[in-house]
């Protein structure tokens, strides 16, 4: 049997960054992934089936039973090599300051905060924005945290509707922003961004993407890490609390398979990680064990669309550029507020999505009408609740063994009230644009689950100390999104890459 320094489940965010500093080091490097890579071409990504619920990669072999909060009663996962990354919109964005102090307005009375601070990610901030090569600008965000090193591209000229939204803001004294992208632009020695469409949870038909798939796992491969994809996780085996071995079933051949190293990392999501944990019952060994795929948070996300007299889409082109962030700590009509949330412009969503979304005749009816829109997205930081979670009923089971996943979430009225407030700003930014009307579409996907593993100093209430080591276990760490205390309202990947990266350096002095 073959056997590794260390083994990796997942290859998004958490995944492929703690693998860097591993790999890098020299160490042995498993990585297993439970999907497939994702096929390039135009026919594929561009397609009417190329968005990621309508694709292969949408992978419902582990259905998520959902019976509280989803858009759907079963959901599925995003599967496939470099995680969501192949499949995101681009946004990579830092964290404030502020969102890793302690608030008892998002956590209540015995808020924590995190166990690190923004000083301590700064430096790992700096390094992933090289490795994804994000383009923006950094002037005009009044929100913008202390950088060691400016963002290595240069943002991209703004489209039309892009620049009617942002004067539309400034008119209202907003200080819009464009959003930091990890999309080639400059890089000629690749193919660079042809502002297409079919961007947002769409997989780059020419690799412009800086995703994982693209940029890094390549790379780690070519330095000698291992890849294993459409190997699904079971179980991590623990002698003397410390995890030995780990067992997987391939999806391909069925063959069950079982590997051996000397420290494991999860990374395999917000949902899929918890899953793992609580299947294996490692719960059990840790004083927080209780709070294994609770305090889930997914961002209370809504689109502003505004609905435009001529054909907001005429450019036939990408349009996901500014952000506004004004009102990222509160509002002065909204005193009760010291958190809002932020708004991202979001580009014309194409027919196939939503007659996904509206089904039958309707959807039909409506998909020709999506060149009218474009839209902003309000994200409120969700408060973490610990009755929002992932559960799991081994009296069923999956074709590979996996109990059942249940997951109940819902709002809390302050999630609400906040939403409230930002999507009324949101509204007069579109009308000042020139929208003739509006309407307001909610999200209820998982797309930015984080919090269900989360880490803190107190062991009781925290399945994860500091170094993101699962208390109780000597060997085990965990990366992905599931260690966040709290959400922020911001895009969580560029936050899980830094913290990936210094926990990956971590584990190679340890070595």
């Amino acid at each position: 049997m073959k056997s590794y320094d260390v083994i990796i489940i997942g290859s998004g965010f958490g995944g492929a960054m703690a693998a860097k500093p591993l790999v890098d080091a020299g160490m042995k490097v498993l990585m297993l992934e439970r999907g497939d890579w994702v096929k390039r071409s135009v026919e594929e990504n561009w397609g009417s089936r190329g968005s990621i619920d309508l694709s292969p990669y949408y992978d419902k072999s582990s259905l998520l039973h959902v019976p509280v909060g989803g858009n759907k009663p079963t959901m599925g996962l995003y599967s496939c090599v470099g995680g969501p990354s192949a499949f995101y919109g681009g946004v990579s964005f830092r964290f404030r300051e502020a969102d890793f102090e302690k608030n008892e307005q998002i956590e209540g009375k015995d808020a924590q905060g995190w166990p690190i601070k923004y000083n301590d990610l700064e430096s790992y901030y700096t390094q992933a924005e090289g490795i994804l090569n994000i383009s923006g600008e950094t002037d005009t965000d009044p929100t913008e945290p202390r950088r060691s090193a400016p963002l290595p591209q240069r943002a991209p000229p703004l489209a039309n509707i892009s620049q009617k939204v942002k004067a539309s803001a400034q008119k209202l004294g907003l200080h819009p922003f464009q959003l930091p992208l990890a999309i080639n632009y400059e890089d000629t020695n690749r193919q660079t961004c042809l502002s297409c469409k079919t961007c947002d949870t769409f997989a780059c038909a020419v690799s412009a993407k800086n995703d994982l798939a693209t940029t890094v796992i390549p790379q780690l491969m070519a330095k000698g890490m291992e890849l294993r994809h459409n190997m699904v996780v079971t179980r991590l085996n623990v002698v003397n609390r410390r995890i030995v071995s780990v067992e997987c079933v391939s999806k391909t051949t069925k063959q069950q398979h079982i590997f051996k190293a000397d420290k494991f990392i999860l990374a395999a999501g917000s949902l899929g990680t918890p899953h793992i944990l609580l299947s294996s019952g490692l719960q059990h060994y840790n004083a927080g064990g209780h709070v294994v795929g609770r305090y889930l948070m997914r961002h209370l996300n809504a689109i502003i669309f505004g609905v435009f007299p001529g054909v907001a889409d005429k450019e036939g082109r990408f349009h996901k550029q500014l952000a506004i962030l004004d009102y990222y700590f509160g509002h002065p009509k909204a005193p009760a507020f010291n958190k809002l949330g932020s708004l991202q412009q979001m580009s014309t969503p194409p027919g196939s999505v939503v007659e996904n979304e509206l089904k039958g005749v309707l959807g039909k009816m409506l998909s020709p009408a999506v060149k009218l829109l474009s839209g902003l997205l309000a994200i409120v930081e969700d408060q973490p609740q610990y009755n929002n979670a992932l559960t799991i009923n081994t009296a069923f089971s999956d074709e590979f063994g996996l109990p059942r996943v249940i997951i109940n979430h819902s709002y809390s009225d302050r999630d609400n009230a906040a939403m409230k407030v930002l999507t009324e700003e949101g509204k007069k930014i579109m009308k000042g644009a020139g929208a003739l009307t509006h309407y307001v579409h909610k999200i209820r996907t998982f797309s930015h689950a984080v919090g269900t593993v989360r880490m803190g100093l107190n062991e009781n209430t925290s399945a994860l100390n500091e170094h993101c080591r699962f208390r109780g276990i000597d060997n085990l760490y965990v990366t992905d999104g599931s260690v966040m205390p709290t959400s922020a309202a911001l895009n969580p990947s560029l936050t899980i890459a830094a913290n990936a990266l210094r926990v990956g350096e971590l584990i190679t002095k340890l070595n």
